[in-house]
């Protein structure tokens, strides 16, 4: 029989590794770059339309332009010059549009704007023309924009996506997480991470079509954070990946350890009743 002991004595050590890792002090467990960074969910709030950005064209547009009866809009900020996570993210969500039965431009709308006021509307041209290859199918719904006179910040602020510039090394840190918004601009569902499932995002899209808004279930939060030098690794990405395969390694032991107790009680049991013969 398996030594049904020593597996015990390995999930306890395993949990408590595990508990270690989140019961670090606050300023170990939240960098100083990472203060103030993340998603405060404002489900229901709208959005103000009237906010205008820098067109791929190098004009001026209303916000209210991409919202048309009906149609939900999905909305990401990252920046164009991100080395990281926000490609990633841009990655899943043109991934997910492939996979999607509607043409982006169809029955939603999809607006990306740079958090970053420093970067103009050649770099989202540039960016957009990458990502539309990529889709591969004709559209004229994926819209590229760049700040207008920090009304970005302000769009942040009402979507509740929280970022911040590190001077150190020049980057932003910030979530990985899309919005979906209702025809009338107001919040009503996000999206986390870099893969977004299909099915999920379908039924997003059409109850905010509907102007319908609901509880997010799946909520693990990554970081765009920045290349550290001295630890030679992207730090604060890893250390979140890391910590997410500890639970699972955790819960993966768990499921193990109470297959084994079940076994060694039947075990018991049969040959209790004479039905196994022991030696």
């Amino acid at each position: 029989m398996p030594n049904t002991r020593f597996i015990a004595r390995l999930v306890i050590a395993a949990a408590l590794a595990t508990g270690f890792a989140f019961s670090e002090s606050p300023e170990e467990r939240t960098p100083r770059e990472l203060e103030g960074v993340g998603v405060t969910e404002k489900l229901g709030n709208p959005v103000d339309l009237n906010l205008t950005f820098i067109a791929e064209s190098g004009y001026p547009v209303a916000l209210k332009e991409y919202f048309k009866p009906g149609k939900p809009v999905i909305l990401n900020l990252v920046y164009y010059t991100c080395p990281m996570l926000c490609n990633l993210v841009l990655n899943g969500q043109t991934s997910m549009f492939r996979d999607l039965d509607w043409n982006v431009g169809d029955k939603f709308e999809v607006v990306t704007i740079s958090i970053d006021p420093t970067e103009n509307f050649k770099l989202a041209r540039d960016k957009k023309a990458l990502y539309l290859t990529s889709y591969d199918r004709p559209t004229t719904g994926w819209h590229f924009l760049t700040d207008n006179g920090g009304n970005v910040k302000k769009l942040a602020e009402q979507v509740g996506f929280n970022y911040r510039f590190d001077e150190k090394i020049g980057q932003y840190a910030h979530p990985a997480v899309i919005f979906v918004l209702t025809p009338e601009g107001k919040v009503a569902r996000y999206l986390y991470g870099t893969r977004f499932k299909t099915f999920q995002a379908k039924m997003a899209l059409t109850e905010a079509a509907q102007g319908k808004w609901g509880v997010t279930f799946e909520r693990v939060l990554l970081y765009c954070f920045h290349y550290d030098p001295e630890s030679r690794s992207y730090t604060l990405f890893a250390q979140n990946l890391m910590r997410l395969g500890g639970v699972l390694t955790l819960a993966i032991l768990v499921f193990v350890l109470i297959r084994l107790f079940r076994r060694e009680r039947r075990f018991a049991s049969a040959s209790h009743r004479g039905l196994v013969t022991t030696k």
